[in-house]
């Protein structure tokens, strides 16, 4: 009787680096986009509050 053992076949390392990386567009993502624009409306909101700064 022969004894066979079967290997997994061999992963591509091309595709695990591009699963790492993450590619697609060039900008920020929703939640950075919102907290951009909170940090943009406080910094309004204090200099409408201080006028003389």
């Amino acid at each position: 009787m022969k004894i066979t053992v079967n290997t997994p076949k061999p992963r591509n390392p091309i595709v695990a680096a591009c699963l790492h990386r993450r590619a697609g567009a060039h900008r920020r993502d929703g939640g950075a986009q919102r907290l951009l624009a909170k940090r943009e409306l406080q910094r309004e909101l204090l200099k409408e509050r201080h006028p003389c700064t």
